[in-house]
């Protein structure tokens, strides 16, 4: 289950790059041929890539491609297996940070507008909490093991 919710974390993550790819490109060619840049371009690809980045990092956080030293976990070899414990306990901390002030975020927010969309600027930041969620549960196996479940896969 936790696969295939990374799977398409990773897959909302590439579509929400090349949309904002085409509305930057847009901007540009209105900008430039057009003479006339549209107004809602700028805004949308921001909270474009702010949906994009938080459900990706979420999906790093399960399948280990997250920055981390690897340098460090090759010296050790198996001795790094309570470093990755710690590494995986901190990154579920950071999802629980992420999961309550994200929410008072968005329900700060709730009533402001992007003028440029009509929409409510919370629509920006409700992927906050969601992958905050979704790092602190896809963290706790690593916690438990000290190896994210695609690790074990492979091994």
């Amino acid at each position: 289950m936790a696969a295939t919710i990374a799977r398409w974390l990773i897959g909302f993550g590439a579509a929400g790059l090349i949309a904002m790819t085409a509305i930057i490109a847009w901007q540009v060619f209105g900008r430039f041929v057009l003479d006339s840049s549209p107004s809602w371009t700028e805004q949308a690809s921001l909270i474009l890539m702010i949906w994009y980045v938080m459900f990706a990092s979420a999906a790093g956080v399960y399948e280990g491609f997250h920055i981390r030293i690897a340098l460090l976990e090759e010296r050790l070899g198996e001795r790094s297996r309570g470093l990755a414990q710690a590494v995986a306990l901190v990154v579920a901390i950071v999802g629980i940070v992420l999961l309550i002030y994200g929410a008072q975020l968005c329900w700060a927010v709730r009533g402001n507008a992007v003028p440029s969309l009509g929409i409510s600027r919370a629509a920006a930041y409700v992927p906050l909490p969601i992958a905050g969620l979704l790092m602190t549960v896809f963290a706790i196996p690593r916690i438990v093991r000290g190896r994210v479940p695609a690790e074990e896969s492979k091994a």
